[in-house]
């Protein structure tokens, strides 16, 4: 199939540091063209992919002083992406609601990935607005506020198995990873580190929306010899982080809508210890992957049964569930379902 596949223009793809989204288009993508399709990728000049590249801007926007307005950035890239449109099978978007006023004009096929939370005032408004839009939910959880949405699939993120070293033996600390902000939890998993007595690493970034958050209340925990505040890491970074932890703390205090932390320690065989929260009872698997609880003290006595899960065991539910090749196959059965109810006739994959 002939597809495109439309970034944001905050991250490069895959990004440098932090950025989920743009994390998740890049997986797809190079998996997409491994399984033989033909994709245009339009994200940043700075972008990395196997992909026909056509390039926005020369930087991602958030590491670029001199591009203030990202509005501004994306209303060009829908602009060259209409007169391209007719190029492809089908348009996969990934830039939230941005496109949607023009969805109405395009001839070709194209699907909407909800990548973030929906459970904001606005939403109920737009979608009654565009309620013939198709959407991909990344966990069912994430439709409860918009069940009047055309929900086409929901299409589980996945990550490639060969940047994830399953490590057999647990290390000798908790993990958390992420960013510093309230919904993520950070004071629940510091709580949680000093509780028991471990220490807490803690790779996560620092948006400016939540600075004085991080100052106020954050930086001061930092002092205790048990914290460890690391920073940004990148993929690298990553998968030796997490995989010589003993466990990752994931405390969220919001209806997180997939959560790839999950995931990426799960592929290192790392346990979980999760708040019950958005996507969380469907990625987890309570006592095979971790522990699913409701509060801090709950979170205490998991750390205490973290040596009864197999990390064997996360590493093939991993394989199994939340592979880059399984998300690819699952978007090419929605992009052929849908391009055969808008043709009327099978196209050639």
């Amino acid at each position: 199939m002939r597809i495109a596949q439309v970034a944001p223009l905050i991250e490069s793809v895959p990004p440098r540091y932090y950025g989920g989204t743009e994390r998740v288009v890049s997986y797809l993508t190079e998996e997409l063209v491994k399984q033989g399709h033909n994709v245009t990728l339009f994200a940043s000049g700075d972008s990395q992919t196997s992909a026909n590249l056509m390039p926005i801007v020369e930087q991602a926007l958030r590491l670029n002083k001199h591009h203030t307005d990202p509005l501004a950035h994306h209303i060009i890239m829908l602009n060259k992406l209409n007169k391209m449109a007719h190029e492809f099978d089908i348009i996969h978007f990934h830039i939230d609601m941005l496109h949607f006023a023009q969805h109405q004009y395009m001839m070709t096929p194209s699907l909407t990935t909800m990548h973030g939370r929906l459970d904001i005032p606005h939403m109920p408004i737009v979608f009654d607005e565009f309620s013939d839009i198709p959407l991909i939910s990344i966990s069912d959880n994430q439709r409860t506020p918009l069940p009047n949405a055309r929900w086409y699939k929901t299409v589980y993120n996945g990550i490639p198995q060969e940047n994830y070293t399953f490590q057999p033996q647990p290390g000798e600390y908790l993990a958390f990873l992420g960013r510093i902000s309230p919904e993520k939890g950070i004071e629940r998993a510091i709580d949680i580190a000093l509780s028991v007595g471990m220490k807490l690493k803690i790779a996560a970034k620092v948006d400016k929306v939540d600075e004085d958050y991080y100052q106020e209340k954050i930086k001061p925990l930092l002092n205790n010899p048990l914290i460890e505040f690391i920073g940004e890491i990148d993929e690298y970074e990553k998968n030796e982080f997490l995989g010589n932890a003993y466990a990752t703390l994931f405390p969220i205090d919001w209806p997180e809508p997939f959560g790839l932390v999950m995931i990426e320690s799960m592929a290192c065989g790392t346990p979980v210890i999760a708040f019950n929260h958005g996507s969380v009872p469907e990625v987890m698997l309570h006592g095979e992957t971790g522990f699913i609880v409701n509060t801090v003290d709950d979170a205490i006595e998991a750390v205490e049964k973290v040596e009864t899960i197999s990390r064997q065991c996360c590493r093939y539910i991993f394989e199994k569930r939340f592979s880059a090749s399984q998300m690819a196959l699952n978007y090419t059965d929605a992009y052929q379902s849908l391009c055969e109810e808008e043709y009327q006739t099978p196209l050639a994959v």
